[in-house]
């Protein structure tokens, strides 16, 4: 018969505290590499008039060089979770946030506008198999009680992301970093990159999913070419005089995608592991969601494209200003999505997503009165109020959309219709980035390229004074995308089931009872 000894209490403290040290080094890892996702598909915006003018590169390959890293982020995001799931997080976190520094390399490397839009399609492949790791290895590595405090911290980093990210781009560009211009807005991923691949080696913990769904490769095939067949042609078709080859594109790409969604019930039937449950879109008010996500993600990748142009390349500003004048955006964004969280969603439900709707709108009306009214004279602080304005009505739309939509889903599925609803975002953004070409270069049109016969005629003032025509004329286009987000709203239920419940069981609830943490557990499960 064998006794048990009873742990040496200084023994078990000191292993507590290495726990402790363990998982705390785990979380900066993972949440620098959700940082450096964030700050990098940002923080190109506010270089590319600086990418222009020293590759010579056209509207198009501008285009693709923010475009191709939302497509191939999109593209990848299910299967970089589902392949996480099968050969194991830590695995795919190292070996994505491995290919996504030697991306950044390359890019920071580029000798022409071609190896930069490949690099950065690359670089968006690599962080679509690094990031969809990042909020599983989080939920295996910490107790429940202390997940709460996690995912808010989780929270924090996305929002400091997204107002660091154009500064810091505005910093490195104007900075001129060794010469390079805008090479070290890329370049600095990789000492980041590196530190955190030593460090994930050694304190990440190995996971899998007790039952993954299989990677469904034929699906990802054929939504990658009716997408392309889509987004190439609109993008470059401008540059190439719409040739009849675009609009055939264009018109097969639905057949395409229809072929997708018949194989896609083919394999649900088959295995069970289809790319996207479809079942889901039966639900209102995931399929409403969808198309929420899907229209705003288009007004946010034309807005954020044509409003850096328009600073840069129309009013003639540098890059550390026009960052600078996107500091009321970025500071009224964060603040109005931690109070839509926090405070109003509980209390007012879906009025607050449409208030932001209205709210934006309202910015960008504001946007076009003072573009049209003081024309390539317009200073920053003329552009403050429309800036807070739209940063406040995104901030109240894109924190609690995704929690109110996916709360309406049965848990079983919530992981899978948080990936397609992020997904559904970045693809929209992609959209916009293509309506571009019609949007906003349309407008512009060929005096706008480098060594044009604008510019080799010396007519400045003429150029700056069409891109500010393009900035308003894309200005309806937004106007019109906040519209249709606005009307889509409507299809959300009035306050989603988990506030209610919440309100029904509230008078009975133990003070300090489930709330955030449990929200964002389902999620993640």
């Amino acid at each position: 018969m064998t006794t048990s000894v009873p742990a040496d209490p200084e023994t078990a403290a000191a292993a507590a505290r290495a726990a402790g040290r363990r998982r705390r080094i785990a979380l900066a890892v993972v949440l620098t590499a959700a940082f450096m996702d964030l700050v990098d598909a940002t923080i190109v915006n506010i270089a590319i008039p600086s990418i222009q003018r020293d590759t010579g590169a056209t509207f198009s390959a501008v285009q693709w060089v923010t475009a191709g890293y939302a497509l191939a982020f999109a593209l990848g995001l299910i299967t970089g979770g589902r392949l996480g799931d099968i050969h194991g997080r830590k695995k795919l976190f190292l070996l994505g946030m491995g290919g996504f520094t030697l991306a950044s390399a390359l890019c920071g490397f580029a000798t022409g506008p071609g190896m930069l839009v490949g690099a950065r399609v690359l670089q968006g492949a690599m962080a679509a198999l690094m990031v969809p790791q990042v909020l599983a290895i989080i939920h295996v590595t910490f107790p429940a009680h202390e997940r709460g405090k996690v995912f808010g911290m989780f929270g924090a980093v996305i929002g400091l992301g997204a107002v660091c990210g154009p500064l810091i781009g505005a910093l490195l560009t104007e900075g001129n970093l060794f010469g390079l211009e805008w090479r070290p807005i890329f370049l600095i991923n990789l000492p980041v990159g590196i530190a955190g691949i030593l460090l994930g080696r050694r304190f990440l913990t190995e996971s899998r999913a007790p039952r993954a769904l299989r990677v469904d490769l034929i699906g990802t095939a054929l939504a990658t070419a009716g997408l392309l067949m889509l987004l190439y042609p609109l993008t470059q078709g401008r540059e190439s005089g719409w040739p009849l080859w675009g609009f055939v594109s264009m018109a097969a790409s639905p057949l395409v995608l229809a072929v997708f969604v018949r194989y896609e019930r083919a394999k649900a039937r088959k295995d069970g592991s289809p790319l996207v449950e479809l079942p889901l879109f039966k639900i209102r008010t995931f399929a409403a969601g969808a198309g929420v996500q899907l229209a705003f993600g288009v007004v946010s990748g034309l807005f954020f494209l044509i409003w850096t142009l328009h600073m840069q390349l129309g009013l003639g500003w540098g890059p550390l200003h026009a960052g600078l004048t996107g500091v009321p955006f970025s500071l009224a964004c964060s603040t109005a999505a931690g109070v839509s969280v926090q405070r109003l969603v509980p209390r007012f439900g879906r009025k607050v997503l449409q208030a932001g709707a209205l709210i934006m709108l309202s910015g960008a009306l504001v946007y076009l009165w003072a573009a049209g009214r003081y024309g390539t004279a317009l200073e920053s602080w003329q552009l403050a109020p429309a800036m807070l304005l739209m940063g406040a009505g995104m901030g109240l739309i894109v924190a609690p959309i995704t929690d109110t939509v996916i709360s309406e889903v049965p848990a079983e599925h919530s992981g899978s219709a948080s990936g397609i609803f992020n997904t559904t975002g970045q693809l929209g953004m992609a959209l916009g980035l293509g309506l571009s070409s019609v949007a906003f270069f349309g407008v512009v049109g060929d005096t706008g390229q480098p060594g044009g016969a604008g510019a080799a005629a010396g007519a400045a003032d003429a150029l700056r004074a069409s891109f500010v025509d393009a900035t308003t004329h894309a200005l309806w286009w937004i106007c019109g995308g906040l519209v249709l987000v606005f009307g889509l709203l409507f299809l959300l239920p009035r306050r989603s089931r988990a506030q209610e419940v919440a309100e029904r069981s509230e008078p009975a609830a133990p003070e300090g009872g489930a709330g955030p943490e449990q929200r964002q557990q389902a999620l993640v499960s």
